[in-house]
């Protein structure tokens, strides 16, 4: 089952940034897409921890694909879009055409 990470979504003068919540996930595994108004985060949280000779008593981190489609009051087909993974959190920096970051 797939799980949807937490979001933020700040506007400043110079364009957007979405912010989320990617704790223990690898920047190798997420991708992000934009098409039209739609920004798509995908990916996988692993769980490294684990090994054959462990069993779990309690689960409550979710340890699989992940997908977050959110909306956004811009057109992305124009825009210059980058992503950072800092300290477990995803920050996609979007410039709408026009403006700089």
């Amino acid at each position: 089952m797939r799980w949807e990470p937490d979001a933020d979504i700040y506007r400043s003068r110079c364009g957007w940034l979405v912010k989320l919540d990617l704790a223990g996930v690898r920047r190798s595994d997420v991708n992000v897409e934009a098409a039209g108004r739609r920004l798509a985060v995908r990916g996988r949280r692993r769980d490294l921890v684990v090994s054959e000779d462990w069993s779990h008593y309690s689960m409550e981190i979710a340890y699989s694909d992940f997908e977050r489609i959110i909306e956004m009051p811009c057109d992305l087909d124009c825009a210059n879009i980058s992503a950072d993974l800092l300290d477990g959190m995803l920050l996609i920096y979007v410039t709408p055409e026009g403006e700089g970051r």
